[in-house]
């Protein structure tokens, strides 16, 4: 070194460690984020369905919300909100409505609805749509609250952030 002149050495061990335990906080605390916004929507879509006439109660008890593990990464968790189809297959039906073209009776014996399609309507007749799912978008800020304050309120926790 000529005259005049210094060398600082500085070592970013403890920075990158620190660095790496907030971003493991921060991933570990977005699935129960995630899951949180997804209650608020999941607890919307219930209560429109629960506005509906039942009839065997199959579309609510259809209704869910599961983590996707396929869609999701250490830095993204994805739940969907929706219905079985399986257990409620006539859940498109009531979200979007349909055209009745044949007469459907209840069996009170198998709980089922029966379409009788050797007997048509002399005039088809357009069942209205009765949303549960879109709807329950209006809630998605109240989601993204939701998710906000408990990702917030892991990191709080952690000793990551300060309130």
């Amino acid at each position: 070194m000529s005259a005049g002149a210094f060398a600082v050495s500085v070592n970013l061990g403890d920075v990158e460690r620190m660095l790496d335990d907030v971003a493991s906080s921060c991933e570990a605390a977005a699935r129960p984020a995630a899951q949180a916004g997804a209650q608020v929507l999941y607890d919307e879509v219930k209560r429109n369905v629960g506005r509906l006439k039942k009839h065997t109660g199959k579309l609510d008890r259809a209704i869910y919300q599961a983590y996707s593990a396929d869609q999701s990464d250490p830095r993204r968790a994805v739940y969907h909100v929706s219905w079985n189809a399986r257990k409620a297959p006539h859940g498109h039906l009531v979200e979007f409505g349909h055209l009745q073209r044949y007469e459907i009776t209840f069996d009170r014996n198998t709980g089922r609805f029966i379409t009788h399609k050797d007997r048509p309507l002399a005039t088809p007749r357009q069942v209205a749509a009765k949303p549960f799912i879109r709807p329950a978008m209006a809630r998605f800020e109240q989601a993204i609250t939701a998710a906000r304050e408990r990702f917030l309120a892991d990191l709080q926790s952690k000793g990551v952030v300060t309130a």
